[in-house]
């Protein structure tokens, strides 16, 4: 157990204040996810898109006492926090990496430390599973392997463990030496090398140096010496490099022969050590191949013996690299985390489920935890303070382990010795309007319990990566200055996303607005835990009762409508909601004009109880340099409109104007008090000069339902449109214009991928499904198709039909099922 100064010692900070003794358990750097205050010592983190130091009174009224900052000035008065430590030091991150790096010094284990461009979490996965068959194995939670994430890792380190297995990832040069130094890895393994953050390095050989660089002292380092690049890398660099082929190579130490592949299984001969042996590998796809390989290598270096590796490589099961959240039966919300359960992933999961506003009660089911490296009783200690401090109403713990200590948990909690036990009494009734995090180990097959509890919907999915939506929205929010507020919309069902989960996670990362076209969205929202202020953009005097009830605000854009509210909603009328006044600047949409706008700051001069909350315009074309002087004679035309609603109210409002496409071209000239964030947030730059900057949020996928030989001169789909002029193969793929998909795809304009090949329509698109043809491709039933996402970008396939992304996003129809995942 650390003490703050000794940490000050480690880090070379200066302490500014030391009240208190605190313990020192937790390291903090999110201050949305608090588990333990008390224990917990907060990194004020400055990154690209945020300032973790504004965020120090809500920390310090929340309970945590312990801080790291890099500015003193930021603490303002340092009598605010008479109870707080606090630690400053030239830069925080690399004060966590010391830390970090001083605790991994205390423990002489074996730790393996995986780079490489794919594979990482795969194979830190995979080696944690075969390891600790004989090991108390320690491991990066999920893909922690930041600058960030790898100190965090290390930290989890204790007296109880025997080895680690740790993965690392940079994305630009001189990182990896910081990684390098916390991490201290004696064993390396470099899983291949691939475009990935390549533009962040001078040349591919730059990348390929730099993240050798983790090695520089292992004493061994398993990579494939078929790689040609990487082998001659490692050979020029020195390293004590041990090899595994499948081409005979001969500096391998490991040689390996593909014998047979059969039923997704691989059956492969090695020899090492002057000793061969067969091994069945439960894979048979390339990627998943070279993981296990890799794997394979690093067990027979480690001194597994030969003999032992047919069993503990028959358990290896698929890794799920993500967290997905889900509808579930009776207005429930399954969070589906159930490849894995060791204390850090459990920890990761439970912030997930405590970010959720949903109103009902957080249940979790939860299995074993296995690989924990912590005695039994102290580890379910933990898992139930755990548990508490994230606010968990009912937990539901399967297994015997879990069982044994039961009475650790809150009254109410119920346990079962294994899955079907608990499935066995399962009945639908048990589980209403509530959130469900299944957090379950691999061998208890939780993916039943899922499955039991999801809705049962149209199979085409439309997959939400949030992670991405997180990147993009930080991206729009560092090109205005710091104190613009954001307000988002999520109208049109967020752009087809899905307006629950999108409205929750940009709640959790406080944006100020949301902005939705009518109030029964705002309703939706608000019946989901949404608390944030929420504008609605068309409104309708009909519904200003439930404005009313339900506080949302509407947008008032002509004289009619004004009248017609303060018709509803007379001078001593309660909850009187905030209104935001729509200005006419060019748009010719909605709005007030001058004389409208004159006529309306002489009628809310009579009613003071009626606050104006924003004034704002829309801009007729700023995605287009060819618009550029109207849109600075609009913005110009705001600045004038606005200063007079200022004036004629008597008091300040906040002011709006620009969209998505407005802030990446005049965030720095026009942002106001706040800004509108868009189809930005979704992915898509709608001026086209900084798409590269953002990452794709929506993938639509379907699933190939038969495939088809057709002779020539055989026709496909209705009307016969779709005509075979040599022999074809078809494939039906299972999504229709009544999911969204537009009919102008038919007939050869559109195209989707299928095993990352791709296959144009052919013939009309039905109602719910159409034909592709897939000649030459090898294409079974039940094959994955994308009909949109990263590697079939939605402005490619908007240009083919002469639309815009937009419409291709609010199409997706709301029976296609949403899955939310972080990556």
């Amino acid at each position: 157990m650390f003490s703050f100064k000794e940490i000050a010692q480690v880090t070379g900070g200066m302490l500014v204040q030391c009240p208190g003794a605190y313990p020192v358990q937790h390291l903090l750097t999110d201050s949305r996810k608090i588990a333990n205050a008390v224990s917990s010592v907060f990194f004020a983190i400055r990154g690209e898109f945020h300032d973790g130091h504004q965020y120090l009174p809500e920390l310090y009224e929340a309970g945590v006492r312990q801080f790291v900052v890099e500015d003193a000035s930021g603490l303002m008065d340092l009598s605010t926090y008479p109870e707080a430590n606090f630690l400053l030091v030239s830069n925080s991150v690399q004060a966590l990496q010391r830390l970090a790096a001083y605790h991994r010094r205390k423990f002489h284990i074996p730790v393996i430390g995986i780079t490489g461009s794919n594979g990482k979490t795969i194979v830190k996965e995979w080696l944690a599973q075969l390891l600790s068959v004989s090991e108390r194995v320690v491991k990066s939670p999920r893909s922690y392997n930041s600058q960030i994430g790898v100190p965090l890792s290390v930290w989890q380190i204790n007296e109880s463990h025997t080895v680690g297995v740790f993965e690392a990832g940079i994305s630009q040069p001189e990182e990896m030496a910081h990684l390098a130094s916390v991490l201290q890895p004696t064993l390396g393994v470099f899983t291949n090398l691939g475009p990935a953050h390549d533009e962040g390095f001078a040349s591919t050989a730059q990348k390929l140096e730099e993240k050798l660089k983790l090695f520089e002292h292992v004493q061994q380092l398993v990579y494939c010496a078929d790689q040609a690049t990487v082998r001659e890398a490692v050979q020029q660099a020195g390293l004590p490099g041990f090899g595994w082929s499948t081409q005979g190579h001969p500096s391998a130490q490991v040689q390996l022969n593909v014998l047979e592949m059969h039923q997704g299984k691989t059956k492969v001969r090695f020899r090492y050590a002057g000793q061969g042996q067969d091994l069945v590998l439960p894979f048979s796809d390339e990627a998943s191949l070279e993981n296990a390989l890799h794997c394979l290598a690093a067990l027979l270096y480690l001194g597994v013996k030969p003999e032992e590796l047919p069993a503990r490589f028959e358990r290896l099961a698929p890794v799920a690299m993500r967290l997905e959240r889900k509808e579930a039966i009776n207005g429930c919300y399954v969070i589906d985390d159930t490849y894995n359960n060791d204390l850090a992933g459990l920890r990761i999961a439970l912030d997930v489920l405590g970010q959720q506003a949903r109103r009902g009660r957080k249940t979790l089911i939860v299995s074993d935890l296995l690989e924990a490296g912590v005695e039994e009783k102290a580890l379910y200690q933990q898992v139930a303070q755990e548990v508490t401090a994230r606010g968990v109403d009912r937990v539901i713990g399967i297994g015997d382990i879990i069982t044994r200590h039961q009475d650790l948990f809150p009254a109410g909690s119920e346990f079962y010795l294994g899955t079907d036990s608990f499935l066995g009494q399962l009945r639908s009734e048990t589980f209403r309007q509530e959130t469900i995090l299944v957090k379950g180990a691999r061998i208890f097959q939780f993916e039943k319990i899922v499955a039991a509890l999801q809705q049962q919907v149209h199979g085409t999915v439309l997959e939400v990566n949030l992670d991405a939506l997180v990147h993009n929205l930080n991206y729009y929010r560092s090109k205005v200055p710091g104190p613009t507020k954001i307000m988002v919309m999520v109208k049109a069902f967020a752009y087809g996303a899905g307006s629950y989960e999108i409205g929750n996670l940009l709640q959790f990362h406080r944006v100020d607005y949301l902005a939705v076209a009518y109030t029964d969205e705002g309703v939706a929202l608000r019946e989901h835990g949404i608390t944030l202020p929420i504008m609605v953009m068309n409104p309708s005097p009909d519904s200003f009762l439930k404005m009313q009830q339900y506080s949302l605000e509407p947008e008032i854009y002509s004289p009619d409508l004004l009248h017609r509210f303060l018709d509803y909603f007379p001078e001593k009328s309660p909850q009187t909601p905030a209104i935001h006044l729509k200005l006419d600047t060019g748009m010719h949409r909605l709005g007030f004009d001058d004389a409208e706008l004159e006529e309306a700051l002489a009628v809310l001069d009579q009613v003071p109880h009626v606050r104006v909350q924003s004034v704002f315009s829309h801009l007729a074309g700023a995605d287009e340099a060819l618009y550029n002087d109207f849109t600075r004679e609009q913005i110009a035309r705001f600045r004038q409109m606005s200063a007079k609603v200022e004036q004629g109210l008597g008091y300040s409002v906040t002011k709006h104007i620009l969209n998505s496409a407005g802030i990446v071209r005049f965030g720095e000239e026009a942002a106001f008090d706040m800004v509108r964030l868009g189809i930005g947030l979704y992915g898509v730059e709608s001026s086209g000069s900084e798409q590269s900057s953002l990452q794709t949020v929506g993938q639509l996928k379907t699933t190939v339902s038969q495939v088809k030989s057709i002779k020539a001169g055989d026709t496909v789909g209705y009307s016969r449109r779709g005509i075979a002029t040599t022999h074809k193969q078809t494939a039906t793929i299972a999504i229709g214009y009544a999911d969204g998909y537009d009919r102008r795809f038919g007939n050869g304009v559109g195209e989707v991928l299928i095993n990352g090949q791709r296959a144009p329509i052919i013939g009309n698109v039905c109602m719910d499904m159409c034909m592709v043809d897939v000649t030459g491709l090898d294409v079974r039933a039940g094959d994955e198709v994308l009909v949109f996402g990263e590697e079939l970008p939605l402005t490619e396939l908007a240009a083919r039909i002469g639309t815009i992304p937009y419409e291709l996003l609010t199409n997706v129809s709301t029976r296609v099922k949403r899955v939310f995942f972080n990556a």
